[in-house]
């Protein structure tokens, strides 16, 4: 949903509207990532401007950047851009899924797979990136809840934990390319060329548009590209 600047909001009706809390905008004010709101007075009001940074922050909170990569991020946007130039930020970064990270105890972790995971399932599911540890806490980070099934799966196939290691280490240096070669081709023809053209505000929406819609798109043709391409290969091997 696009923000209006002229928004008149108290900093307690911005935190409610952005899901934080009061004490977290202040924080975030004093580190320079939102800027002053503007005064009435001595009411400080914020508008549409400012509740569009903090989506953007929380999107970037979503990939995982740190606090002091946020704020590397947001030095680069002018302090007076627009809410609909911000929300252009927030959906070419968005985070392609929806799942976030869980950081569970093991009783939780074990209610989450439905079974009891000895420590043998939890190493495992540890090397193929299906869990993480966290330094100096007994609880266990879950980075997608939704492939904790799929791991379990794999794992029950009994296959050589060395093979998953592999397959997996080709899944990502191949996703990756196709990742980085995908964002550079994008780029150079959509977001280069509207950059050069001074960002004008009549093609701002379409470009916004075009980067949501992307990503179902892209997701259901490296599927189905995947799938011609195994068949591909059983077939020259048959």
């Amino acid at each position: 949903m696009l923000r209006t600047a002229d928004e008149e909001l108290t900093i307690d009706e911005l935190a409610a509207r952005a899901g934080v809390t009061v004490r977290t905008v202040r924080f975030y004010s004093s580190r320079g990532l939102l800027p002053p709101p503007r005064l009435r007075g001595r009411l400080g009001l914020y508008g549409g401007d400012h509740l569009a940074r903090l989506d953007l922050i929380r999107e970037l909170q979503a990939l995982g950047f740190t606090l002091s990569a946020i704020e590397r991020h947001l030095e680069r946007i002018p302090a007076d851009a627009s809410p609909d130039e911000l929300a252009l930020q927030r959906a070419l970064i968005a985070p392609w899924t929806d799942d976030h990270a869980e950081d569970l105890e093991r009783h939780e972790l074990d209610r989450r797979a439905g079974r009891h995971l000895d420590d043998r399932l939890v190493e495992q599911l540890i090397e193929l990136g299906m869990l993480q540890r966290i330094p100096d806490s007994t609880r266990l980070r879950l980075p997608s809840p939704a492939m904790l099934g799929v791991g379990l799966q794999i794992l029950d196939l009994d296959l050589p934990l060395e093979m998953l290691l592999q397959a997996k280490g080709i899944v990502e240096q191949h996703t990756a390319q196709i990742a980085t070669e995908l964002r550079e081709l994008f780029a150079a023809n959509v977001l280069r060329p509207y950059v050069e053209r001074g960002r004008p505000e009549d093609e701002r929406e379409r470009v916004r548009a075009a980067t949501d819609q992307l990503r179902p798109l892209t997701i259901q043709v490296l599927v189905n590209g995947f799938q011609r391409a195994v068949n591909d290969v059983i077939r020259d091997h048959v």
